[in-house]
């Protein structure tokens, strides 16, 4: 009977932790990480000590840094409960259409014709996993009302142009998607997954994208990193 009642303790404590990681999981928000954002685009120049500049290389890591900026959201935050965020988000703390964004790494760039602010670069050689492809997305390069800031050499309808990394994409934007209704002026990125047809899978569900944290050479996983701004100084 002791036994029995053991199991069942072990069970039930296996249950509440489950249901509390689940919890943790689904409901927990960028916390403070999200207040030095809002401070941030208030008053820029309080927080320029934590700027990453574009073309930064961390620890030797294969991707260069994006573009001037913030680092206020990383990958797996969370601004609402059940939401995953599958990227990170860099904010420069300019007005929208001012701040280059740059390649990270060579690549094969598309357009598609229906898309006013983004980009994706297929890498044929993941440079963490060779023979591995993957793919990298940029978004937001557009004003609140969908007027792109993508550079002309990329119209809409481009397809697989080669690009050498540090080319000159876009400008920071804060089109969200939905005119009228702008977005603080960042850039999003993220690694993607491919589908293993040669396509790139839906950027929207995390589980389609992988951690950009040793791509970048510095700590972007909000599992690891719950608060605070990730930051590095090196440069080659």
């Amino acid at each position: 009977m002791s036994s029995q009642k053991t199991i069942f303790l072990l069970l039930v404590c296996g249950l509440l932790f489950g249901l509390g990681f689940y919890v943790y999981r689904e409901f927990r928000t960028v916390g403070t990480r999200g207040l030095t954002v809002g401070a941030f685009l208030r008053n820029p120049s309080a927080q320029s000590g934590q700027i990453m500049r574009a073309g930064t290389r961390c620890e030797n890591a294969p991707f260069l840094f994006p573009t001037d900026g913030l680092i206020g959201f990383l990958w797996d935050d969370s601004f609402r409960p059940g939401h995953r965020h599958a990227g990170i988000d860099i904010f420069a703390g300019t007005a929208p259409g001012v701040t280059p964004v740059y390649a990270v790494y060579p690549g094969y760039l598309t357009r598609q014709a229906d898309w006013k602010s983004s980009l994706i670069v297929r890498i044929p050689n993941d440079p963490l996993q060779m023979g591995r492809q993957i793919w990298v997305y940029y978004t937001h390069l557009a004003s609140p009302n969908g007027d792109s800031y993508i550079v002309p050499d990329f119209p809409p309808g481009t397809r697989e142009k080669y690009i050498e990394a540090g080319t000159l994409l876009g400008y920071q934007g804060n089109y969200s998607g939905t005119p009228g209704a702008p977005v603080g002026v960042h850039l999003h990125i993220s690694v993607v997954k491919d589908d293993g047809f040669g396509h790139f899978k839906n950027e929207l569900d995390i589980e389609n994208t992988y951690d950009p944290s040793p791509y970048f050479g510095i700590e972007l996983n909000a599992n690891r990193k719950p608060d605070g701004i990730p930051f590095c100084e090196q440069t080659q």
